[in-house]
């Protein structure tokens, strides 16, 4: 085991490095610029503003210098438009809003979800079961810039039991810290409970109807222990292998939550910093998504080892 997690590390580590440069150069031969404005600046202003950043250093030596910082300090380097805010000071502001809703939103849409497709499929063909699906296929048609202004709509204006957004201001702060969290944390979490809740179903039905199963059954075995042992574990190998991307992008796939329910996150920084054409914000932000993804893929592909260890070799 140890051995398939060495090797899988190793090759997360070029892939690393692809994206890095991958993301550096399309920034680079992006039209444009921070710095380009309606109306031009002067040449000198413009080039005590290139040797300020090294944007007057020849290619290879700005790539280099860049995967150095990041490489050896995790240093993503200054924010072009804020002159007093390097990358990453915004990226400590709005990550930690960001993770925090994004893990409650992959606990719930994990425990809802899993639990929905659990029984759904042992109460297959029942009203149980309809009902169960009916609900994931509504629930997967509903996408978060759709659900946000309906909670918003339900539970702020109608209702008036949470703040219409924003995020926790401390302990002066009139509402509570969980009353901050509920919307973005449904919001985000619909689609994905939804996509958890059948893809459940179906892999437990597959497992269910398997040879093996049936040869438990026939032994006597009781359906408690035929569920519990035999076909939770390996039913949840798609799940899990669902659950990798799908966490990377409840944490970072919140551009819209962020922007609509005002939370502050880093999908708030990087429209920003597409409309302001920062070029460093957006590259920092995409390798942290990029670097990220590798990390929870190959957590996932541990995982994945650990219940089936056929796939070691």
């Amino acid at each position: 085991m140890l051995g398939f997690v060495l090797r899988r590390i190793a090759m997360a580590v070029p892939v690393i490095l692809i994206l890095i440069i991958f993301s550096f150069v399309l920034m680079r031969a992006a039209p444009g610029g921070p710095f380009t404005k309606e109306r031009a600046l002067p040449p000198v202003v413009l080039e005590n503003i290139n040797a300020k950043y090294g944007l007057d250093d020849p290619f290879l030596v700005q790539i280099g210098t860049y995967l150095k910082n990041i490489l050896f300090h995790f240093d993503f380097g200054p924010s072009f438009v804020y002159q007093d805010r390097t990358v990453n000071q915004i990226i400590a502001d709005g990550f930690p809003v960001t993770l925090t809703y994004g893990f409650w939103t992959f606990v719930f849409a994990v425990l809802v979800g899993g639990a929905l497709g659990i029984v759904a499929a042992l109460k297959q063909n029942t009203w149980i079961d309809y009902l169960a699906v009916g609900f994931s296929i509504g629930a997967q048609a509903l996408p978060n810039f759709i659900m946000a202004p309906i909670l918003v709509l339900v539970f702020t204006l109608w209702l008036g039991w949470l703040p219409g957004g924003g995020w926790w201001g401390g302990p002066g702060d009139p509402n509570s810290y969980t009353s901050y969290l509920v919307m973005p944390v449904i919001a985000l979490a619909t689609s994905y409970l939804a996509s958890i809740a059948r893809l459940t179903r179906s892999s437990m039905l597959e497992v269910m109807n398997s040879n093996f199963i049936r040869t438990a059954r026939a032994k006597g075995l009781p359906d408690r222990t035929i569920i519990l042992r035999h076909t939770l574990k390996p039913a949840l190998i798609p799940v899990i292998s669902y659950l990798g991307p799908a966490f990377v992008g409840m944490i970072t796939g919140s551009v819209v939550v962020d922007m609509f329910l005002s939370t502050g996150g880093i999908g708030k920084d990087f429209v920003q910093a597409a409309l302001n054409r920062d070029y460093s914000v957006i590259m920092g932000i995409t390798i942290l998504v990029g670097m990220l993804t590798i990390l929870f893929n190959l957590v996932v592909d541990v995982l994945y080892a650990w219940i089936d260890p056929r796939i070691r070799y």
